[in-house]
């Protein structure tokens, strides 16, 4: 190609990758070359020379079921793959379902294959954050561990979502409000249930343990929940999940038991996905931009990955509550609906 053009072989080097220490006349004649010959720079030579892999790894430590059942992954990945291909990255996306794949995972992360790391549904005890941060590998989260987090990361506000959500049903009526969480290993359930405790104590209402059920972030988790909420407090006249996934299955639940929606129990999910519109009746939710928290993880990534020595940045994205027809905003609007 640098005979074609005319010029030395490190001025076409410059010239493909893009320096501004070639000649415009240069440039446009390694163009030319380019354009002749079908030249299609080699990526494993380029990594040898940048340790660069061109490379994004998104890691989703959860089953197969769970990754195409819940509508916040598909979201995520969907903000993540657009900021990922419009930086000209390849993005890989790795489930870790079992120890054996964690463990071939961090044989691969060992090994330098990829420039940067994102990690979804992060739990507590997740050994992979702790060994990012001694690898030095770029890495940003999905999420938070606890409040004293080390890695960057991206999260709605989860804290303040539940608090509003709660404080809804509490200005309809609604007194007897029971929660359905999340599982507690991980920080987005637990910072959604002290949304649900702060809620209850400003309003001067105790929370109290037999009106909160922890379960998982499924359809099957939010039904078997809900059927023991009402074992245990029957007289409860709202619930408030930590899921719309959860609060799909809650509503199967209560309508199986013969209450209805609203009118006996009103129902608010988190996450305002695309269940919260196709449910009888339609769900209020508490919109959080799944879509722009992949984005931005993303972007604070390829920040990472340009400048390893920039400094981690975490930030907290606004939520809003969606009313629909499952909690209205008074009791009265619910009887008439």
């Amino acid at each position: 190609m640098a005979a074609l053009a005319g010029v030395a072989r490190s001025t076409a080097s410059r010239a493909v990758n893009g320096s501004h220490e070639v000649s415009e006349k240069a440039r446009a004649a390694v163009q030319r070359a380019v354009a002749e010959l079908g030249y299609v720079p080699n990526g494993a030579a380029r990594a040898l020379v940048s340790s660069r892999t061109d490379a994004i790894a998104l890691v989703v430590p959860e089953t197969q079921t769970r990754l195409f059942s819940e509508p916040y992954f598909s979201d995520v990945i969907s903000g993540v793959s657009m900021e990922v291909a419009a930086a000209d990255m390849q993005l890989l996306l790795i489930l870790v379902r079992n120890e054996g794949e964690r463990r071939r995972l961090t044989a691969y992360l060992r090994s330098h294959r990829v420039d940067g790391v994102i990690l979804v549904s992060v739990h507590r005890d997740d050994p992979l954050p702790t060994l990012l941060e001694e690898l030095g590998t770029p890495t940003v989260l999905a999420g938070r561990r606890g409040e004293n987090e080390s890695l960057s990361y991206v999260a709605g506000d989860n804290h303040g979502g539940a608090r509003t959500a709660v404080q809804h049903l509490i200005g309809a009526g609604r007194t007897r409000i029971a929660t359905i969480a999340g599982p507690l290993d991980m920080e987005v359930a637990r910072t959604r249930l002290a949304g649900y405790r702060d809620a209850l104590q400003r309003a001067g209402q105790a929370p109290t343990d037999d009106l909160v059920e922890v379960s998982d972030f499924t359809e099957e988790g939010g039904g078997t929940a809900m059927r023991a909420l009402l074992r245990r407090a029957p007289d409860i006249d709202a619930v408030f999940c930590a899921s719309d996934v959860m609060a799909a299955g809650a509503l199967q639940a209560l309508r199986s038991a013969g209450r209805r929606v609203p009118e006996d129990v009103a129902l608010v999910g988190f996450d305002d996905s695309i269940i919260a519109r196709h449910t009888t009746p339609a769900l209020t939710s508490v919109r959080q931009p799944v879509e722009e928290i992949g984005r931005a993880i993303a972007r604070l990534l390829l920040d990472q990955v340009a400048e390893p020595k920039r400094p981690r940045r975490q930030l907290i994205l606004p939520t809003e509550l969606v009313v629909r027809q499952s909690a209205p905003g008074d009791r009265t609007s619910a009887a008439k609906s």
